[in-house]
């Protein structure tokens, strides 16, 4: 935008002088020396082999821990996110057993590190050795041995995402609480159940707050699965562990992980804008014009 410029009495110009902001240009100076010069510490270091980086780079078990991270990732944001609704929904029950227990699970989940919960799972055999599944009171049924069922890719895939669903309920819970109340005494108005008017009237509207948090969560999730390596899930830590395991090229592989772990991040940051933009409040159509129950109400009443 054009500004005119300011002028004295007469219509002459008045110059104007220029701040010179000193302080910031010298902090400016000070950070870029800094950084500068640890990359050059980083790069120019004798005892890191560059070359070796660009070869494991796209060294084939590399790229499986890379594929295999993302499974892990996608699973287990999926299951948090499923089990997540489901918790947050008990919770604001007004049944005081499922309120009870939903509160008991997100306090346990959050209160345990995901470390422990992951050795736990691939640890299960130790506690049942089977896993069965029958009919009360009969021989009717399917019987598993836990060793073959919690693999590395399993305990991974349910330690995770039982974590995750911890932190998404609190976050699914906020959703629905930041609802308008009058949606819901609207929906009861129409005879709608609870069940129904949860689904069809203040989920849809949730989604608004429920949805761009869930791109944070499965970037987190990304980063989280370098855990995974202590119950050997063949994830990208897992792989690159192994590898300089064999070579003793520490600080090789973990570089290359970490590039691999930044791009992974780069992409769903992205992703994760793209969501926002989508589904900001002022991009959400679904409570415009007074909400969905401002649009069922009239049809009702027709």
């Amino acid at each position: 935008m054009r500004t005119e410029p300011i002028t004295d009495a007469s219509g002459r110009p008045i110059p104007v002088a220029r701040t010179w902001h000193w302080g910031r240009w010298l902090a400016a100076a000070v950070a870029l020396a800094v950084a500068a010069r640890l990359a050059y510490l980083l790069v120019a270091n004798p005892n890191l082999d560059w070359g070796k980086v660009a070869e494991y780079l796209f060294n084939e078990r590399i790229l499986s821990g890379v594929w295999v991270t993302i499974e892990i990732s996608v699973l287990a944001t999926a299951l948090g996110l499923v089990l997540g609704v489901l918790v947050a929904i008990m919770r604001l029950a007004h049944n005081p057993v499922l309120s009870g227990l939903a509160t008991l699970y997100i306090w346990f989940f959050r209160g345990t590190p995901v470390l422990v919960q992951l050795i736990f799972w691939y640890n299960l055999a130790f506690l049942f050795p089977e896993l069965v599944l029958k009919i009360p009171f009969t021989t009717i049924g399917l019987k598993w041995d836990t060793n073959q069922v919690m693999t590395g890719f399993t305990s991974a895939m349910l330690g995770l995402g039982l974590n995750l669903a911890a932190y998404f309920a609190e976050t699914v819970r906020a959703g629905i609480q930041a609802v308008d109340h009058g949606q819901t005494e609207a929906a009861y108005a129409l005879g709608m159940t609870p069940a129904r008017r949860m689904r069809v009237i203040v989920l849809p509207q949730a989604l608004r707050i429920i949805i761009p948090p869930t791109g944070n969560e499965f970037i987190s999730m990304l980063k989280t699965t370098s855990l995974v390596y202590v119950v050997a899930g063949h994830d990208l830590m897992t792989n690159a562990s192994q590898i300089y395991k064999a070579n003793n090229l520490i600080m090789e592989l973990l570089i290359v992980a970490s590039l691999w772990y930044m791009l992974m991040t780069a992409v769903a940051t992205f992703l994760q804008g793209r969501l926002e933009r989508r589904f900001g409040s002022e991009a959400v159509r679904l409570v415009r014009g007074g909400g969905l129950a401002a649009r069922i109400l009239p049809k009702a009443a027709a």
